[in-house]
């Protein structure tokens, strides 16, 4: 890909700007997932480093895919759980309205999507009666255990209480740390979306981009170009 063909892709994608941002750094050379090696460019100081216009290119797939979804009025799932990118993950999905999981994925979300809705269902009852006032008829004991169940809801299905059914595809931050949400994905033929580090399998993704999924200043670009491309819509 030559650099003017890149300094004009449709999304403004930019090399300069991505390693400026870190995109290209992966994981040390012992670490690498064999089937990564197309994307990679070479090594620096035993860290193998992504080739940036394979980025662009996949990347750039990536986000005609999260277009499509978008104008279909499809639900995107973000799962995101490494404590540094827990706020960028609520933040990025409250700002695009999407469904969010940014503390510890529950086993069945997808794959038991009927269970968790009536968890989800439950806690807003519980967070309906309270704002309603209903809950005052209670002592304050028993109105403090009703505070700390709502607090614990909150922090298990907060990001996805207005989530009506199963997702129609997720994306993921970190295809590693939150394998079971992907795996889960695959087993209900969920199309996911991944950020790709050098120590990741590829395969487990459908829509992916290969960058660095560890550095915040990373992460960030991508967010950030996903929704500027998602509000073009």
């Amino acid at each position: 890909m030559s650099e003017n063909k890149n300094e004009n892709n449709e999304f403004n994608l930019k090399i300069e700007e991505m390693a400026n941002a870190g995109l290209q750094f992966g994981h040390h050379v012992s670490k690498t997932y064999p089937k990564m090696s197309p994307y990679i460019s070479g090594v620096k100081n035993t860290i193998h480093l992504i080739d940036l216009e394979k980025s662009v290119r996949e990347f750039s797939k990536t986000l005609y895919f999260l277009k499509k979804l978008v104008r279909e009025g499809k639900i995107i799932l973000v799962v995101g759980t490494k404590i540094q990118m827990k706020d960028l993950v609520r933040q990025f999905a409250e700002e695009l309205g999407f469904p969010y999981i940014n503390e510890r994925w529950l086993g069945g979300t997808i794959t038991n999507f009927p269970i968790i809705k009536k968890r989800i269902e439950y806690f807003r009852d519980l967070e309906n009666k309270r704002e309603k006032g209903e809950l005052e008829k209670y002592t304050k004991k028993e109105r403090a255990k009703f505070d700390k169940e709502i607090k614990d809801l909150e922090i298990k299905f907060g990001g996805i209480k207005n989530m009506e059914s199963v997702p129609d595809a997720i994306f993921v931050l970190d295809v590693k740390k939150d394998e079971l949400a992907v795996r889960e994905a695959r087993k209900k033929r969920i199309p996911v979306i991944g950020i790709v580090d050098t120590n990741i399998n590829p395969e487990l993704v459908d829509y992916l981009i290969p960058a660095n999924d560890d550095a915040i200043s990373s992460v960030k670009y991508i967010l950030e170009k996903i929704k500027e491309a998602i509000k073009k819509e």
